[in-house]
Formats: structure tokens, sequence, C-alpha cells
């Protein structure tokens, strides 16, 4: 399955931020994408990228860590058109 992260947004909001420490959550579904998700950021900004990989039930779930941003992703299903 192919998914539309919107990494130019992300990267874009780190660098108007200029986060220097950034960490980013997924979901499990989304975990086995981190590696890629993380090697792209690092690329198109200066921020060091940690990528969490503790448990994540959705946007009530945040990280107790000290970082400038996070980015947190969800699953958005594709909803058939009835």
């Amino acid at each position: 399955m192919e998914y539309n992260l919107e990494l130019t947004k992300v990267v874009n909001e780190i660098n108007k931020s200029k986060a220097k420490t950034v960490l980013v959550q997924l979901p499990d579904g989304l975990k086995p994408e981190g590696t890629n998700i993380v090697k792209f950021l690092e690329k198109h900004t200066k921020a060091t990228i940690f990528l969490w990989l503790n448990s994540c039930y959705g946007a009530c779930d945040i990280p107790d860590v000290k970082v400038d941003l996070l980015i947190q992703f969800g699953h958005n299903e594709l909803q058939p058109d009835y």
C-alpha cells in the first residue's frame, strides 16, 4: 500500500519552526516506513530526527520527551465511494 505522508509539508514546518530536534510518532502500520521517513527529513532539514517506536494510540498519546517539535502521523483509511 502506498501512503501520501505529505513529507514536503513536514519539511516546511520543521524549517519554519527552526526545530533542532524532532520526534516522529507513527502508528504500528506505518512503523515499517519509519527509517525512510527519518532519512527524508534529515536530508531536507538541519534537524536531528528521532523515531518513537513505543505505542501510538492517537492524538492523545503524546510521548513525554523534550524535543522542539513532535510530528505525529495517523492512518487515513480510504473509504469506498458508493
